[in-house]
């Protein structure tokens, strides 16, 4: 006979709670929560509290709502769903230009790294420095960044240090703006972030969505990585996720 699985209780109740605020059209108060799950009062209190700090939940005057956090969840759910849509894209692209192919997303004031199409003959590169730290250094980041109004720009290069990665990284603010202002969907980055690498990338556009495809390339190949193929690629993916509901 299966052993009986280990299960945490406080994890569990938690689960409960939420389950019983997301089943309700109105905020619910921790009173009517703690009678419905089956939780002393002090207990329901203190699972409460951990979720509104964690974002699951927000507290208003009259009870407890859902949180942003169930959102963003809710959106990864989407993205995730759609990635057996979007990875043929990729590969698709990788196999055209022989280079590792990139979908990044802006998302809560960062860039993500969201997928990866690499292979033996197109190997990614190596993500050394974080692709959130490193945006003004790569092709996806410089198409993001031009692509957010002046507050958001403005908001994110406040937050972002523009680190020194190689002897070609941009790292002065003004001359960022004006490389920025010279293209308007496709962006490269040569050896800005990897010596020997350089990559391409074109902008991404779905639904409230921003993002990149993008390909890298040994720096000497720069050349092959046709502009058109970037383009038709990050039209096939906003294509895709403009499905998804924000």
């Amino acid at each position: 006979m299966a052993a009986e699985p280990t299960l945490i209780g406080s994890v569990q109740r938690a689960l409960h709670l939420l389950d019983a605020v997301g089943a309700s059209e109105r905020p619910v108060p921790a009173k009517v929560l703690a009678r419905t799950v089956g939780l002393p009062l002090p207990t329901a209190y203190h699972l409460l509290r951990t979720l509104v700090h964690e974002g699951y939940l927000s507290k208003l005057d009259d009870g407890y709502t859902l949180g942003s956090q169930v959102g963003e969840l809710r959106r990864r759910n989407s993205l995730h769903a759609l990635l057996p849509r979007i990875r043929p894209v990729l590969r698709a692209l990788r196999d055209e230009v022989h280079g590792a192919a990139y979908l990044s997303l802006y998302s809560d004031g960062d860039i993500k790294l969201v997928d990866i199409a690499d292979g033996p003959t197109a190997p990614s590169a190596d993500l050394w420095v974080g692709v959130h730290e490193s945006a003004h250094a790569t092709a996806f980041g410089k198409c993001i960044l031009s692509a957010l109004d002046a507050d958001g720009r403005r908001d994110y290069l406040s937050r972002h240090r523009l680190a020194d990665l190689t002897p070609h990284t941009i790292t002065d603010t003004r001359v960022l703006e004006q490389r920025l202002s010279q293209s308007d969907d496709v962006f490269n980055d040569r050896e800005e972030y990897l010596l020997g690498t350089s990559c391409v990338a074109a902008t991404v556009r779905a639904h409230g969505l921003l993002g990149a495809v993008a390909i890298s390339l040994p720096s000497r190949r720069l050349g092959t990585a046709q502009p058109q193929s970037l383009r038709r690629a990050a039209q096939r993916v906003s294509r895709a996720l403009s499905v998804i509901t924000i």
